[in-house]
């Protein structure tokens, strides 16, 4: 049976704090705004192009992890370390695919904000979630997990 706290300890489900993060900057976009380029388009066009790369990312890492026979969700258990995929490339496709979206969205829809609010969640991102997962991850798989760390990127490389 597994035991309750067999999870990464998560401070939120990643996808809320982007959405957070996001709304937010629209709040902030309404009452003070702070274009990135007036519409320019190939902002627009680098925003598309981004988010759809993210899009893809984000799917490929989702329908390889289910492929493992893993919980997507950080709130719940991990049943193996997932290597193949996107996971080859970065340890955390999912974070780096939500991150383009977000990315994408901001400059699409040419919110300042948003790359200013892109900071802090990324660095709530690396400490509230991906420094839990990967304490929860060596604790679980040992070696095993430390291996694949040294092998791959946590981010990008």
């Amino acid at each position: 049976m597994t035991e309750p706290t067999d999870h990464a300890g998560v401070i939120a489900p990643p996808p809320v704090l982007y959405a957070g993060a996001l709304i937010a900057s629209f709040v902030l976009r309404r009452f003070w705004p702070a274009p990135i380029s007036g519409g320019a388009t190939w902002v627009v066009l680098a925003g598309v192009a981004l988010g759809l790369l993210g899009v893809g990312l984000v799917v490929w890492g989702l329908v390889t992890m289910r492929s493992a026979g893993t919980n997507v969700d950080p709130r719940k258990e991990t049943t193996a370390i997932v290597t193949d995929g996107p996971f080859r490339v970065t340890r955390n496709p999912l974070y780096v695919g939500l991150t383009l979206i977000y990315l994408g969205l901001t400059l699409g829809f040419d919110v300042w904000w948003g790359l200013v609010l892109l900071v802090p969640l990324l660095i709530v991102m690396h400490f509230g979630v991906v420094c839990r997962e990967e304490r929860y991850l060596e604790r679980k798989f040992g070696d095993d997990y430390r291996q694949y760390k040294r092998r791959v990127a946590r981010y990008i490389g």
